[in-house]
């Protein structure tokens, strides 16, 4: 999205104006990929769309705080997250993930190797893991942040991200070979 950044440049000055067509268009722009970002956390459309409006509502009212240090959308992709972040807490549904055993049945701490495999089936897999697996791996392997950032955004230790991401996959691992091995004996 990033691409035409001149353009959005531009467009983010003239929003700093109070300039409501500007700030139709960077919704224009964002609107899809920040209500994706927001749907991977939350799994709930209404809720999803609820944080995608409250995140621009505030990059609308903070742009004197947008530095340009960063690309927009990075800028507004944060927003979007820490705002879906809260909002899990605020629905109990955000807890630690107590230290578990994770069975090592034949899964090595290699990576995943997602040659062959259908990106949909992948998603749809993540988002049956448990929420602080889900929304790790989601932060890490989907949004592209590192293990620092984060900690930063969960507030983690950077031991307790690597610990989370490196179980998260494991347990993504096991989902996706438990999967395939279903399918392969259903013939399909």
């Amino acid at each position: 999205m990033e691409t035409n950044q001149p353009h959005i440049t531009n467009l983010v000055e003239r929003c700093k104006k109070f300039d409501k067509n500007a700030q139709l268009h960077l919704y224009k722009a964002y609107y899809s990929a920040m209500y994706n970002t927001a749907h991977r956390i939350l799994k709930d459309s209404f809720e999803a769309e609820d944080m995608m409006q409250e995140a621009f509502l505030t990059a609308f009212t903070k742009l004197d705080s947008y530095k340009g240090e960063v690309a927009f959308g990075a800028w507004l992709k944060r927003i979007v997250i820490n705002k879906s972040l809260t909002q899990l807490k605020k629905n109990n549904r955000f807890v630690e993930v107590k230290m578990e055993v994770i069975a090592d049945v034949e899964i090595e701490d290699e990576t995943i190797d997602y040659k062959g495999l259908n990106p949909k089936s992948v998603l749809n897999t993540l988002q049956t893991l448990k929420e602080n697996y889900r929304v790790v791996l989601t932060l890490n392997l989907i949004e592209g942040y590192d293990y620092e950032e984060i900690g930063q955004i969960l507030n983690y230790t950077n031991e307790n991200v690597r610990t989370t991401i490196s179980r998260a996959k494991k347990k993504l691992k096991q989902a996706l070979l438990a999967e395939n091995t279903q399918r392969q004996a259903h013939g399909k």
